[in-house]
């Protein structure tokens, strides 16, 4: 099993976790402190799986994504993706049901993200992004950056499985 704090190519190597100090919030309700801070104060990730091989990886986000205040995508960009990019993951899962809002503000860091993979074949797939949701994202026209999917049952597959299948499904488009 794939744990971030294991992982010595990630971010969240040697990271200690406690399942009774709950100290982060996302609307001031305390969230499990195995979501990992990225330095936004409303969004937090966890890395469920990362193939070095296979160059993927699959992010599971939570809160609210604020660009226009936080400039989310930056910190994101910078203290997670350039990381894991610098490792050679050039195709993003990132698992979406727990975003709750999206501000956007400018497109800048999509569009960087989105060249530093392109050459390599990558992209960057958003799984159950609520309605709501992805319609903010794609008001500001993010969707020429990032693909947004559904898949209920996504849980039910392991990592593999599920990226060959959300993989098929960009080749596709």
């Amino acid at each position: 099993m794939y744990t971030a704090e294991e992982d010595e190519l990630s971010p969240f190597y040697g990271r200690e976790y406690s399942e009774f100090e709950f100290s982060n919030t996302v609307y001031n309700y305390y969230i499990h402190p195995q979501w990992d801070d990225i330095d936004s104060n409303t969004l937090y990730i966890k890395i469920l799986f990362v193939d070095y091989d296979y160059n993927f990886g699959i992010i599971e986000l939570m809160g609210e994504w604020n660009d226009a205040i936080e400039n989310d995508i930056q910190t994101l960009k910078r203290n997670i993706i350039d990381l894991l990019i610098a490792k050679r993951i050039y195709k993003f899962i990132l698992i979406g049901e727990n975003i709750l809002n999206f501000h956007s503000d400018d497109d800048a860091y999509y569009e960087e993200w989105y060249e530093d993979i392109k050459e390599e074949g990558g992209w960057i797939a958003a799984i159950n992004v609520p309605e709501q949701t992805q319609h903010d994202f794609k008001k500001a026209r993010i969707t020429h950056y990032i693909s947004f999917l559904e898949d209920e049952k996504w849980r039910t597959f392991n990592p593999m499985h599920f990226f060959e299948k959300i993989d098929n499904e960009m080749i596709d488009r």
